[in-house]
């Protein structure tokens, strides 16, 4: 007991940043406090600011919201936009290229208006515009953007409807391509444009042969859903010819996938985007863009390598490697270095969101009290998985595992066949607990642990039950096992005692988090602390901004979290710019079409019935009532 105290008297910030890896994927915005919290830090001309996340919880909880909540700080957005931007402009400059940077940021990637409205206005310092790939996206970016010179790149599947509205921006002074997916769109453009006298800005979306690694590198190489082949290219400039409007064809564009882990598949990508630049200008095209689509990636688990969830590059040596491959291949064929594109959607906002929720509960996978006998007229099975705990040294570890689990089995078959009763099947269960918590404790003692006893001590984890829902806030990791950083936001001048993964309060096996981010590998369980009676333990799940919100789902009916942004102030406050209420039980019924007061007055109808059977009173019946109408008025998450 004395030693395990001076362990923890010893533990220190440092080792928290270690164990949970904030200084490796926070990218400079977060860190920890000497008070043991997290803390986001907003850059500014006189220096960095540093809020704790705990004070902004405070706040919420001051101002009656519950948990979970979606946090939104909007430093941090702005400081995607301008890193962007900024070193783009110093590739620019440094590799002497010829041409500007634009970017556009994807609305699909984070449709909600708070974080539209933050792009465009913070944006437009850099004409930083936006893509559109539906109808309604359009509409949101016409109404968005805030200056002309700012680029609406429209993707996606277009009708006539869709076309006429870009159309009729064009002829307004907006710079809206309409990028050619599938050959059936050029015949609606040329047409509607020749009714309506307007002359269109087009451009193609090739398919490279070129592919990249990762979740997404199915957007890449000759099976990609979108984007035209060489041949349907050749076809888009003959027509054009023919129509004399080849002149309208302005930009190129590709999408290798939305995390590109490895630098080289990007400039492979790069690469072989600027030789079809450089003969659609031989063919004598007008261009003047080159859009290089998404990909830069988020370091999710701060590895800095090409894993999966990872990258291998920085921001300047991506914007520096495409610039350096476009100067080198432009300048060979002489050709106009054209107005630089890219649609970077994941790395502008992920920084940006974080869920934060609280830990209702924990289920402990560790033995209970183990008496010093064994209870008496127990079975054989019983005395044998006794023996083996009795008997248990170094030297006959892998034995006595191997004898554990065949006993184990054993009872629990004895059990289905009414030969064991509940009471020895639970002691059994927590005598062979005690077991395996000893066996994985002596692997460090071992000069060579066994095969079937490696990672032994993984699988030993706590189940924390969390106040949030997976698949509404974190859809990525259930769909496609995207790990985000996860970690406590306070008391981390403590040494975390115990091992767990997360389970969320749905009622599905898949409700739960049981990757998480780590240096060399996925690690399967979390290091977190003991809960504390009467005291909530607050923990949060960062670089959540992208797609998360936009993707969630309704399982079990836990609809849309609280939602709260905050932004920084230079003088070390910070202001609630906007609060957002989640959904409520009524607003989640209507979604899946019930009509809330068809259900208050049916319920209601019961409630009479009941008077009239003697069931309950009068009175009864107008507290049931007032319950009913509470609940389903009330937030769909577990309320304290």
């Amino acid at each position: 007991m004395a030693k395990k105290q001076e362990l923890l008297e010893r533990w220190s910030i440092g080792d928290s940043a270690n164990v949970y890896g904030i200084k490796d994927w926070g990218a400079g915005y977060f860190d920890l406090s000497n008070r043991g919290e997290v803390v986001v830090r907003a850059d500014f001309p006189a220096g960095p600011v540093e809020i704790s996340l705990m004070d902004i919880i405070s706040g919420i909880n001051d101002r009656g919201m519950a948990m979970p909540v979606l946090l939104r700080i909007e430093n941090l957005l702005d400081g995607q936009i301008s890193r962007l931007n900024t070193s783009f402009r110093k590739a620019i400059k440094t590799l002497d290229y010829q041409g500007t940077y634009q970017g556009v940021f994807p609305i699909k990637v984070n449709q909600q208006a708070q974080v539209i409205e933050e792009v465009t206005r913070f944006g437009a310092r850099f004409n930083h515009g936006l893509e559109a790939g539906s109808k309604a996206e359009l509409i949101i970016a016409l109404s968005m953007i805030q200056s002309t010179q700012s680029l609406v790149v429209c993707n996606g599947y277009k009708d006539e409807e869709f076309i006429e509205l870009g159309l009729q921006a064009v002829k307004m002074g907006y710079k809206c391509f309409f990028v050619i997916e599938t050959p059936a769109e050029l015949p609606i453009i040329l047409r509607r444009s020749k009714d309506l006298g307007i002359r269109p800005l087009i451009g193609i979306r090739l398919k490279l042969s070129s592919r990249a690694g990762g979740h997404w590198q199915d957007s890449g190489g000759d099976n990609s859903i979108f984007g035209l082949t060489t041949n349907q290219m050749v076809d888009v400039l003959d027509t054009l010819k023919a129509q004399d409007m080849l002149d309208c064809l302005q930009l190129l564009h590709y999408h290798l996938g939305s995390q590109i882990p490895n630098i080289r598949d990007i400039r492979a990508a790069v690469r072989e985007t600027a030789r079809f630049y450089a003969d659609l200008v031989t063919e004598g095209a007008k261009m003047g863009y080159i859009d290089l689509g998404g990909g830069l990636a988020v370091d999710y688990d701060g590895s800095q390598t090409n894993f999966i969830h990872s990258k291998n590059y920085s921001l300047d040596e991506y914007t520096t490697d495409v610039i350096e491959v476009l100067v080198e291949i432009f300048n060979d064929k002489n050709i106009p270095h054209p107005t630089i594109i890219t649609e970077s959607g994941r790395a502008t906002v992920a920084y940006s969101s974080i869920l934060l929720f609280n830990v209702l509960d924990v289920n402990r996978y560790e033995p209970g009290t183990i008496p010093s006998a064994l209870p008496e007229n127990s079975p054989e099975l019983l005395e044998n998985l006794w023996y083996v705990k009795q008997n248990m040294t170094l030297k006959n570890v892998q034995e006595c595992y191997n004898d554990a689990i065949y006993y184990r089995e054993e009872i629990r078959e004895q059990f289905k066949h009414g030969n064991i009763s509940l009471r020895q099947r639970a002691f059994a269960d927590n005598l062979f607990m005690d077991i395996i918590h000893r066996i994985a404790a002596s692997l460090e003692k071992l000069k060579r642990i066994p095969p079937e006893l490696e990672g032994l001590d993984e699988v030993l984890y706590d189940i924390y039950y969390g106040n949030f829902s997976v698949f509404q806030s974190l859809p990525d990791a259930w769909a496609i096992e995207q790990i985000f950083p996860l970690m406590p936001i306070h008391r981390l001048r403590e040494q975390p005692s115990r091992r767990a993964i997360l389970a969320d309060i749905t009622c599905d096996s898949d409700g739960k988090i049981d990757r998480f981010a780590d240096l060399h590998d996925v690690r399967k369980a979390l290091p977190l602390h003991d809960l504390k009676a009467e005291e909530e333990y607050y923990l949060g799940v960062f670089l959540v901004g992208a797609y998360q919100e936009t993707l969630g789902d309704l399982h079990n009916l836990l609809g849309d979290t609280n939602v709260v942004s905050v932004r920084i102030n230079e003088n070390g406050s910070f202001d609630f710019v906007r609060e957002i209420e989640g959904d409520a039980i009524w607003d989640v019924l209507s979604y899946v079409e019930y009509e809330p007061k068809s259900l208050v007055e049916r319920f209601r109808a019961k409630a009479e019935q009941a008077v009239r059977d003697g069931k309950i009173t009068v009175t009864d019946r107008r507290n049931i009532l007032a319950a009913f109408e509470a609940s389903i008025r009330g937030y769909t998450y577990y309320e304290k």
